[in-house]
């Protein structure tokens, strides 16, 4: 597609796919960063604790502020001003090539982890407005796929350069190029849609205002249950390679699976949601069921069917629980709505891969239970949330 063409479709989704873009370059810098971030700052002299925590307070720092930032876009109805601040903060990944002591990278890296913090609750109320127009799912899907490009691209690209230079600091400098064509992007979106509330302005009910409270709780539980239960990469990575399930040089080439799978189902997630409306969330924990028993007792091909299974759940929830959110809140409470779903989706997640990582060291059987159960957990909140959305027949407003 010429960038003459992309100007010229409709408002709406030129808005989605430059917000696209936005994310696909910024995920091949900070993706790509954080795919190395461990042994750079190794090579400093940082000690595998340090690594650890620091590695702990960025993700910690990366969803815990979203309550504050999402709250402060709707006070003040600066949704750009919050997303081009928290987006200008990756280009302290370029600066890591200055980084003289370990000390001075964890500052930079957690200076992006701050930045996505801010942005994001901002981004995802602006994408939720654009997306109303061509439907929620699709217009989140579609975003997704194409940050997934990025996310699988930056590494690789990081990957490339480490083979070429032999360096970190050849990498981190190549990652300034994404990011200025971020910028770039990001500009540009603003410059065509400078009011992207005006999307949606009108369209929605005062019946759809005053459910906030009543759908926010069972909402939230379904988001939390789900994500306690549901495992973190790195540990079925851990058994793959402990076990022997996988040979470690395929092991990245599962992750590549998954995130390709990501990408591909959360166009076909989104259209479907479009189209069905609530009940496809039901897929999420349904998806997430078998993916504890496939990852650690079904040897390869079951360890390649939990990689799969953990992509689709993913695509899943980067589109469909977003879009959800969007049709159950108010344009007023946007923001806020997602600040508190983004501090709830990764600590729930972050306590989660705790429990999971005490129950593999303790049995295998309990990991299996915690896991299920939490699934199943999540299925019956789906009820209660479907309850609270009451006229709406818990299917989304814009499904056939």
């Amino acid at each position: 597609m010429k960038l003459r063409d992309l100007l010229d479709i409709p408002p709406a989704m030129r808005l989605i796919l430059l917000l696209g873009v936005v994310s696909l370059f910024g995920d091949i810098v900070y993706e790509g960063a954080r795919s190395v971030s461990g042994p750079f700052l190794l090579a400093l002299g940082a000690s595998a604790f340090t690594v650890a925590w620091i590695s702990g307070l960025g993700e910690f720092i990366g969803y815990g502020v979203r309550m504050a930032s999402g709250y402060v876009a709707d006070r003040t109805g600066n949704y750009w001003t919050l997303a081009i601040a928290g987006y200008l903060m990756i280009g302290a990944i370029p600066f890591l090539v200055f980084a003289g002591s370990w000390q001075a990278a964890v500052v930079l890296l957690l200076v992006e982890r701050l930045g996505k913090a801010i942005r994001s609750p901002a981004k995802d109320a602006i994408l939720s407005h654009a997306a109303h127009k061509v439907g929620r799912g699709w217009g989140f899907g579609v975003h997704e796929a194409l940050d997934q490009v990025g996310a699988v691209a930056g590494p690789l690209v990081f990957a490339a350069s480490l083979a070429v230079s032999g360096g970190y600091r050849e990498g981190f400098a190549l990652m300034a190029i994404p990011f200025v064509l971020l910028v770039a992007s990001l500009l540009l979106a603003w410059r065509k849609v400078p009011d992207p509330a005006s999307l949606e302005r009108g369209s929605e009910s005062s019946h759809q205002e005053g459910r906030n409270l009543r759908v926010m709780v069972p909402y939230g539980a379904f988001t939390a249950l789900t994500m306690a239960g549901f495992l973190v990469f790195p540990l079925m990575a851990y058994h793959f390679s402990a076990a022997g399930t996988v040979p470690d040089a395929q092991i990245p080439v599962f992750f590549a699976i998954a995130m390709a799978t990501d990408a591909l189902c959360a166009l076909a997630l989104g259209r479907l949601y479009d189209r069905a409306g609530l009940a496809v969330l039901l897929l999420i924990p349904v998806a997430n069921i078998p993916i504890a028993p496939l990852a650690f007792s079904f040897g390869y091909g079951g360890a390649l069917a939990a990689a799969v299974l953990w992509g689709i759940s993913m695509g899943g929830q980067e589109t469909i629980l977003r879009a959800a959110l969007a049709d159950l809140t108010s344009v007023k409470k946007r923001g806020f709505a997602y600040g508190i779903f983004n501090a709830l989706y990764g600590g729930a997640w972050f306590a989660g891969s705790i429990v999971s990582g005490l129950l593999y060291e303790f049995d295998l059987i309990a990991l299996f239970s915690y896991s299920i159960l939490m699934q199943l957990a999540a299925l019956g909140v789906f009820f209660w949330l479907r309850k609270g959305v009451g006229g709406a027949g818990g299917k989304s407003p814009v499904a056939g």
